[in-house]
Order: C-alpha cells, then sequence, then structure tokens
C-alpha cells in the first residue's frame, strides 16, 4: 500500500460517525472531521471534540449547508465518508456537488450503515428513509463519482442490549415478544468493528464502487437463535410471544414517531430477512470479513457477556 489517505469525516460527532473517526486516527490516516463551530461550545459535543483532538484528528471548521466551507474542507483530503442522520440524508446532495466541485475525491462513502437500500422489502415509515438513501446511489453513480456503499447492518448497541422489547433496559429473563416466526436471519455488529471495517475499505481497490457487506458468520442469527444463545447463558427458558406479521404492520401503523419507524425498520430486519435473503455477488458487493481475515471482530456471543 501506499501512503495511506486522508479521510475527512462529515457527521463525525453523531452516533456511528465517531466510531468512524476513531478507526481512521487510530488506523495512522490523516484524519479530520468537519464540525460546527456552534458544535464547540454545545455540552453534548464538546466531550467528543475533545476525544477527537486527543487522538489526533484535525477539526475544520463548516457546514454542510455552507458551500464554501464544504468545498475548502473536501479539497484537503482524498476520501470522504459521510455519517449523517437520518434528518440530513438528502442533504447529501450538497456533498456530492462539492466533491463535484473540489475534483480531487478518490472515494465517497455517503451515510449507509444499515441495510442495502437497494435489496430492502420495507414498509412506510422505514421504505422512505430506504428510498432517499437509494436515491443518493443513483446520484453519486450518475456523477460518476467514486464509491464503497457500506452494509453494516445493526448496530449490535442498538439490539443486543435489550432485544428490542419495548421500554426495557435490559435483554429479558422472564419473556420475550419475537416479531414473526423468528427464523429470517440478520446480522448484528458492533460499531468499533464497523469503524474499523471502513477505514480498511477507504483505499482498498477491491471495495472501489462495490457495496461493502459487513455479514460475518458468527454475528448472523435468527431471533429464535439469539433467544436460545441468551436462553444458555442465564440457564432459564424463557417464554417466547410471537407477533404474525399482519399484526406488526397494524402495530407500525398506528404507532407514533420515533417507534413507528423503529417498528418497520425491525419488520424489515427480523420478518422480511432483508439482511441476508439475498446472495452477494462479486459483480456488486464483497464481505468484509472474508476480505478483511485479520481483523478480530466482537461476536454475538462475546457481546452477549456483559449483560449476564
Amino acid at each position: 500500500m501506499s501512503e495511506k489517505s486522508k479521510i475527512l469525516i462529515i457527521g463525525g460527532t453523531g452516533y456511528i460517525g465517531k466510531f468512524i473517526v476513531a478507526a481512521s486516527a487510530k488506523s495512522g490516516h490523516p484524519t479530520f472531521a468537519l464540525v460546527r463551530e456552534s458544535a464547540v461550545s454545545n455540552p453534548s459535543k464538546s466531550e467528543i471534540i475533545e476525544i477527537f483532538k486527543s487522538s489526533g484528528v484535525t477539526l475544520v471548521y463548516g457546514d454542510l449547508y455552507d458551500h464554501e466551507s464544504l468545498v475548502k474542507a473536501i479539497n484537503l483530503v482524498d476520501v470522504v465518508i459521510s455519517t449523517v442522520g437520518r434528518a440530513q440524508l438528502s442533504d447529501q446532495v450538497k456533498i456530492i456537488a462539492a466533491i463535484k466541485e473540489a475534483g480531487n475525491v478518490k472515494r465517497f462513502f455517503p451515510s449507509e450503515f444499515g441495510n442495502d437500500v437497494d435489496r430492502v422489502h420495507a414498509v412506510e415509515p422505514a421504505k422512505t428513509a430506504f428510498e432517499i438513501k437509494a436515491q443518493i446511489r443513483r446520484t453519486i453513480e450518475a456523477e460518476g463519482i467514486p464509491y464503497t456503499y457500506v452494509s453494516s447492518n445493526t448496530f449490535a448497541g442498538f439490539f443486543l442490549p435489550t432485544f428490542s422489547q419495548p421500554g426495557a433496559t435490559a435483554p429479558p429473563r422472564d419473556k420475550v415478544i419475537i416479531l414473526g416466526d423468528g427464523n429470517p436471519k440478520a446480522v448484528f455488529n458492533k460499531e468499533d468493528d464497523i469503524g474499523t471495517y471502513t477505514i480498511k475499505a477507504a483505499d482498498d481497490p477491491r471495495t472501489l464502487n462495490k457495496i461493502l457487506y459487513i455479514r460475518p458468520p458468527q454475528n448472523t442469527y435468527s431471533f429464535n437463535e439469539i433467544v436460545s444463545l441468551w436462553e444458555k447463558k442465564i440457564g432459564k427458558t424463557l417464554e417466547k410471544i410471537y407477533v404474525p406479521e399482519e399484526q406488526v404492520l397494524k402495530n407500525i401503523q398506528e404507532a407514533s414517531v420515533p417507534l413507528n419507524v423503529m417498528l418497520a425498520f425491525c419488520h424489515s430486519v427480523f420478518v422480511k430477512g432483508d439482511h441476508t435473503n439475498f446472495e452477494i455477488k462479486p459483480s456488486f458487493g464483497v464481505e468484509a470479513s472474508e476480505l478483511y481475515p485479520d481483523v478480530k471482530y466482537t461476536t454475538v456471543d462475546e457481546y452477549l457477556n456483559q449483560f449476564v
């Protein structure tokens, strides 16, 4: 490998963004984080920004909505990674426009980090969020910008601490609600590992203009299998309450934001099996744990131990 590319992360103080910034800095890439000047004095962001500084990250002051500052920041780097949140997904056209103007970017990673949005069977309100991401993909391709899309599936930190049980603060110990029949396989990845795999892909010619799927075999489980693994760990059999798909769809329609969004995502993953119901073909994708066998990822089995 030649020298490591310079990486700019947009949305670095957000949920998945901070893990990607950390992985980039740790792996020795010159790492830049675009931050708004107001973020520095914002108590919820200032702590993360201090961590960035102490790990050698260069802060670049700018804003997604200030074209000039965006172009200036992009001019400093080779690779741009967007980790903006759901509310800003469609505004990534502004990043695309700035990349086009800067003309120096070797790779763009738009904000994905979930299901492969071209291969989902989602209902509203998740459907719209997926469609926005798919539209950003089409814009990148139309503009001829080199890309990698990261399909990291489920964040372990979202699902495993509670098994998505309503109102829960820990994994279930008496009864568990399972959507559908509990058989479709889903994938659960620790956020640090998502960061590591994303950064490894940044300079890798094998991931250019491809979807990087983070689908490690030891993190691929059906809901039923996760429950069974958990039962073994706690030495107890849980009462299982299965919710048929018709009822899940009814619950989504009746729920308000943000519960309806969360339920619709869970329907796509656990009822439709959208993480694993297709084969990764070399024409469009590569799988991270196969490309980078040296990465020691945290398995679901290991992750659950902290809750026993």
